[in-house]
């Protein structure tokens, strides 16, 4: 039997299915990019996992693990393909959906915005009688008869779904879970979902879309895994598909079959992963990441190794405030597409050309120009990607780039540089927003590009950010499919308490965390994750008395409730500015966060040499002072201290890297490639 000690790792993007295949022994990799199958993300899936093993030269029996980021979740909800679906509620609470919250999404005009349609309408929301108090004592009994009828209405409507969200279910979970069983027996072959296995705290609104939207892509997902786990069988693959959580962990296929909703950040939450471990191994700290794809750019702050996580996390107009990583995604990337309006506004995003027909230059039908065609024009790019298997159209990008250069009066080469100027701008204010906005400098960090388009982008939004430092990853493309290499099994448990700080019952509080804790050792065991490698941490979170939000606080290790007030009103001041001493804290839900570690691969560093033997060319870029030559540069050929002056282009498979003038560039002993900016 051949030794199981090869890790994989899919990362399927909108217009990419990145692989990383690394044995886990040895810490050599091999990566893999392949064109994403939008219609079935399991085909692109299998083609480049297929693709890894044979330029390895490796056995698909050799396969230890499979691991796996995926967005099929989010981009159902984005573009509403969920299943159709029902909600069965308390009675009275049938327009909780329909009302939703009284404020409007921050950057919508109180004028201009239309409250969009909710993903299950009123005609599907079914009323049971039956009431939870809010401390977890029935005060009527479950109206078992009105649940069978809403099943079988249901089904008789032709959805494929149901959720059950019961008033104050956090508390006593007694009704939802009788309602479960009720519709195991009245429809077995619809997907189900209760609101306490997705949501278990206080927020009637909240809990409600977070069932909903569970229940709603439950059949595409438990397909898509099917399907997936069939493809991997016929390979010859015979390992564990562990997928990406949105809390930036991984969990196993059966634990998202229950809760697909915690996908819905799946991809790039790994490429965070991916980014601090690159950067823990650099000895780099305090980073923004910015992963820039070929639809998207996703924008996160780590201070001090620490990734953090956010109870108020959006999946397009809905809220779904499951532990996500805290990140900022705005409509820019390689395939952002640029259009001139009638007014003479040239806009950059968020529509994007994808995969199919893909920019202009990629010459699969695409036309408009986008942000790879201006690359081009400019000479940022080679002629060749994917290790020269792909060939760019240069003439059919300046095509599409002369024609915005026409509807805007000006030559073709300042129409590029400012479809860039906008992309990059509204990066810019992305990362304002995780960094200015909460109180941290940007220019205090180091700034991490990464994704297929990233490393084209970091030199010139570091210097629109004042930041001097630049780490570009060993496999800049790939690190999202890499950071699942470097995730941890990882859940959390969370109950509503709502109890003032001061006079907190200590006992009951004790009580519930080890309730979750017991909930967490359930949850190891499924996973079959030895004793040594579990770990849990308690979480509170804390607001003043009539605040809209909590901040997560982590409890201190002798459950002194002083501390705790004390750690919360500094975490209020470094995010707010200010802390409220005459104010009642209240603690509203305890959280146990548990993480299962998983075995850490080899690493693996770079073997090349000097700059010098690294050169296999030079090209021309088209500057704003005038046109130069720069030197293109094999980074496989860079070892250990190697060093050159921008401006140059540094090509490897997954991703082009521009480093420009007045940066200065050095390889780290890690892989890294670190670019300082001259004085």
């Amino acid at each position: 039997m051949p030794s199981r000690d090869l890790l994989v790792a899919v990362d399927i993007g909108g217009t990419f299915t990145d692989v990383t295949l690394q044995d886990a022994a040895t810490g050599r990799a091999w990566t893999a990019k392949t064109p994403s199958t939008p219609r079935d993300p399991s085909e692109g899936f299998i083609a480049g996992v297929t693709q890894a093993l044979a330029e390895a030269g490796r056995d698909a029996a050799e396969v230890a693990r499979v691991l796996h980021g995926t967005t099929v979740a989010t981009n159902m909800i984005l573009e509403g393909r969920t299943a159709p679906t029902a909600l069965i509620t308390t009675r009275g609470f049938r327009h909780v959906l329909e009302i939703g919250r009284a404020d409007l999404p921050r950057r919508d005009n109180l004028w201009a915005w239309v409250k969009p349609k909710r993903p299950v309408p009123p005609g599907l929301v079914f009323e049971a009688a039956g009431r939870i108090a809010a401390d977890g004592s029935e005060l009527e009994a479950l109206d078992e008869t009105a649940v069978r009828d809403a099943a079988r209405a249901a089904k008789a409507a032709g959805v494929a779904a149901i959720a059950v969200c019961f008033l104050h279910a956090f508390a006593n979970p007694a009704h939802e879970r009788r309602a479960l069983a009720i519709l195991a027996e009245e429809v077995p072959d619809l997907a189900r979902t209760a609101s306490v296995d997705v949501l278990p705290v206080v927020r009637e609104y909240e809990r409600s879309m977070a069932a909903v939207l569970n229940a709603a892509v439950m059949p595409a997902i438990s397909g898509y895994i099917a399907r997936l786990e069939a493809r991997l069988d016929a390979a010859g693959v015979a390992a564990p598909l562990l997928l990406m959580k949105s809390n930036g962990g991984v969990a196993g296929a059966a634990a998202i079959r229950r809760a697909p909703a915690q996908t819905a950040l799946s991809g790039p939450a790994a490429g965070v992963v991916g980014a601090r471990a690159v950067c823990a191994a650099a000895g780099v700290a305090d980073l923004i990441t910015v992963d820039i794809g070929g639809t998207s750019a996703d924008i996160c702050l780590i201070a001090q190794g620490e990734i953090g996580l956010t109870q108020h996390g959006r999946v397009g107009p809905w809220p779904l405030p499951l532990p996500m990583v805290d990140m900022v995604t705005i409509g820019a990337g390689g395939g952002s597409i640029a259009r001139v309006g009638t007014d003479g506004t040239l806009t950059v995003g968020p529509q994007s050309a994808g995969a199919d027909p893909g920019p202009a230059c990629y010459g699969r039908g695409g036309t408009e120009a986008t942000v790879t065609d201006a690359h081009l024009v400019l000479g940022h790019l080679p002629d060749r990607l994917l290790g020269g298997r792909m060939v760019l159209d240069r003439a059919k990008a300046r095509i599409a780039v002369q024609a915005v250069a026409d509807a805007l009066l000006l030559p073709i080469e300042d129409a590029a540089r400012g479809i860039l100027a906008i992309a990059d701008n509204n990066m810019v204010g992305a990362i304002r927003v995780v960094s200015v906005e909460r109180g941290h400098d940007p220019r205090d960090f180091t700034l991490v590009p990464f994704g297929g388009a990233g490393p084209l982008h970091g030199c010139a939004l570091a210097e629109l950010l004042g930041i001097t430092r630049v780490l570009v990853p060993p496999s800049p493309g790939v690190l999202c499919a890499q950071g699942l290499l470097a995730a941890d099994l990882k859940a959390e448990f969370s109950r509503t308490v709502a109890e003032a700080l001061d006079g907190a019952d200590r006992t009951r509080l004790e009580a519930t965390f080890a309730a979750l804790e017991t909930e967490a050792a359930d949850w190891f065991a499924q996973e079959a994750v030895a004793q040594a490698d579990r770990s849990t941490r308690r979480v509170a979170l804390m607001r003043y008395e009539e605040q809209g939000h909590e901040l997560a606080i982590p409890w201190p290790a002798d459950g002194d409730l002083a501390v705790l007030g004390a750690d919360f009103a500094a975490a209020h001041r470094a995010l707010y500015g200010f802390d409220l001493p005459d104010v009642a804290v209240e603690i509203v839900t305890l959280r146990v966060e548990a993480a299962g570690a998983l075995p850490t691969p080899a690493s693996s560093p770079p073997l090349g040499g000097a700059a010098e033997g690294a050169i296999t060319g030079h090209q021309t870029i088209r500057l704003r002072d005038g046109a130069v030559e720069a030197p293109i540069i094999d980074r496989v050929r860079l070892g250990p201290e190697a060093t050159f002056a921008g401006p140059a282009i540094v090509t490897q498979l997954d991703a082009t890297t521009l480093v420009a003038p007045g940066w200065q560039a050095r390889m780290d002993a890690s892989g890294a490639l670190l670019l300082t900016r001259s004085a």
